[in-house]
């Protein structure tokens, strides 16, 4: 005989206590690209018709390189977190979810990389 209520059953069985921090961090990026974006964009309209050395010269300034490689960063660390849980979601066999999950981390890392080392060519050119 059991005298253990339902609840305390199953209570610390359920989640590893993990989506949270990670659907915070979502969201922090996600605000975190609201003004990097409009920033962006307003930039690269402001430049059109400008000939490739203006643009170089625009992107080797020290501020924008910064906020330039902040979006690099941002942008691929949301976009990880958000392609992390459709697989996770929507994949169920667990080799192929770690497969995708290492090759998904691994292409936003590379990716993120090539953006910030070309971003910094352009600031230390």
């Amino acid at each position: 005989m059991n005298l253990r209520s339902p609840l305390s059953r199953v209570r610390y069985l359920g989640s590893a206590k993990d989506g949270t921090q990670h659907w915070w961090a979502q969201r922090l990026s996600a605000l975190a690209l609201i003004p990097l974006s409009i920033w962006f964009v307003a930039s690269v309209l402001s430049l059109i018709g400008a000939s490739h050395q203006n643009f170089a010269l625009w992107a080797g300034g020290p501020f924008t390189a910064s906020l330039l490689i902040l979006l690099i960063l941002a942008t691929f660390y949301h976009a990880w977190l958000g392609l992390q849980v459709v697989v996770e979601d929507y994949v169920h066999s667990s080799g192929l979810k770690l497969a995708l999950l290492l090759l998904i981390k691994a292409a936003c890392i590379l990716l993120a990389t090539i953006g910030v080392i070309s971003v910094l060519i352009l600031l230390f050119q």
